[in-house]
């Protein structure tokens, strides 16, 4: 097991003294000097140990952390203690790159900020995980334990290309996101066809209890309220349209027309991705997979279907 350094990288004891090594100062301004050309701390890592520079006496092991802490270690500066390897100037560079890099990488976008609120497992109805911040990395997935994982892997821009193709198919073809409800309905149930008897039989009788059959037609209207509803389908389709009309089609993703639009993403464990939209339609769009398995199945890019139901 190799020990750590008691002394940073670049420096060595020499009579009680600390001073700089020749071959790891060289190094360090290398380190420097790739990682402000382009290179990622892993690759760094690798090009000291192909060049066969020890990190420590015992060991030529190195990872991006070293690399990391390399970069970071304001003694390359110069102290009282610690002779300068690095200039200001050019540590400034570095971690300002760093700085930079690791900020945009924890960064989402406002388009995918607006996807990830909405997007759903088809399978369970629980809310889909976006894992990875903004690395190249970033992939999701449904985290409820009571679920499965996907059985492909899912990209934003599959995400993003399956909604823009949906809108585009609703601006093209609006009768698309056409909703078939009723604004309300009234379904009456046993128990007030027995109610509504029931206050018949009473100013039928010879003897009428009006305090009754007040209190017994008010029960009435309270039951049949109970028994309607209410649907605001066709105001959000016409809602809808009005977006809709008109509207050139998406290059990119327009995130006030998709807030205003959809309410919600709904994708399933292989390729279907459903949008629903805010009056209830669903149209589907089936995208090709990433990384085929044993569970594949073929799937067409860019085709739409349009349903009108609920989901989980």
């Amino acid at each position: 097991m190799s020990k750590n350094r008691t002394i940073p990288f670049g420096y060595c004891m020499k009579n009680g003294e600390i001073t700089v090594d020749f071959k790891e100062s060289k190094a360090v301004i290398k380190i420097f000097e790739e990682y402000l050309n382009g290179s990622s701390l892993m690759q760094i890592a690798k090009l000291m140990e192909s060049e066969k520079i020890r990190y420590s006496e015992d060991s030529e092991r190195w990872n991006k952390n070293m690399v990391k802490r390399i970069i970071e270690n304001e003694r390359y500066l110069g102290t009282d203690k610690y002779p300068q390897i690095i200039s200001e100037k050019f540590f400034d560079q570095a971690n300002e790159k760093r700085v930079s890099k690791a900020t945009s990488m924890c960064m989402i976008p406002e388009d995918l900020q607006g996807i990830r609120s909405r997007t759903y497992c088809l399978e369970c109805g629980h809310r889909l995980s976006r894992i990875g911040g903004n690395s190249r990395s970033a992939k999701w997935d449904c985290r409820n334990p009571e679920c499965y994982k996907l059985e492909y892997q899912l990209t934003d821009q599959m995400i993003i290309g399956a909604v823009m193709t949906v809108l585009n198919t609703a601006i093209a073809n609006s009768n698309l996101i056409e909703s078939r409800g009723e604004v309300s309905t009234y379904y009456p149930t046993a128990d007030v066809i027995r109610q509504q008897n029931e206050i018949s039989q009473m100013t039928d009788s010879s003897q009428v209890d009006f305090d009754r059959i007040k209190s017994e037609i008010f029960r009435l209207a309270e039951m049949k309220y109970d028994c309607c509803t209410y649907n605001d389908s066709p105001q959000k389709t016409a809602q809808i349209r009005s977006l809709l009309e008109n509207h050139e089609q998406l290059n990119t993703l327009d995130i006030g027309l998709f807030k205003a639009c959809i309410s919600r993403i709904w994708i399933s464990h292989f390729c279907t991705i459903e949008v629903e939209f805010i009056n209830g339609v669903h149209i589907k769009n089936i995208t090709e997979r990433k990384d085929k398995n044993a569970h594949s199945i073929e799937c067409n890019n860019n085709s739409g279907e349009s349903t009108d139901g609920n989901k989980p």
